[in-house]
């Protein structure tokens, strides 16, 4: 069962996704919802993928990226803002723009 990290600052969201990729069969690493969080869940154990919110609450989750993408882990940004409003290094990740539809990415 592939073991997908969830880090966003607003809990019903992160309940959201959780539900979804429950129902698709993933196991959910968090959620986390800090930077701090995300990265003492990384410590514990490996996630196969993860999902992103870029902003959280005065901090953004670029340096939850930064190790992922040190560790070849997959991830995809969750976020309002536009690709352009990425730092410059992350404008080719995966983007889901918030409000996302669910049902598009199955």
């Amino acid at each position: 069962m592939p073991r997908i990290l969830v880090l966003d600052d607003e809990p019903l969201i992160a309940m959201m996704v959780e539900d979804w990729l429950m129902d698709l069969g993933h196991e959910i690493v968090g959620p986390a919802h800090s930077v701090a969080s995300a990265l003492s869940l990384l410590e514990e154990a490996a996630p196969d993928a993860a999902i992103l919110d870029v902003s959280l609450a005065g901090e953004t989750s670029y340096a939850v990226a930064d190790v992922l993408a040190a560790r070849g882990i997959p991830f995809v940004f969750a976020t309002g803002r536009s690709i352009d409003g990425l730092e410059e290094r992350f404008r080719s990740a995966p983007t889901l723009s918030k409000p996302f539809d669910l049902d598009a990415l199955t």
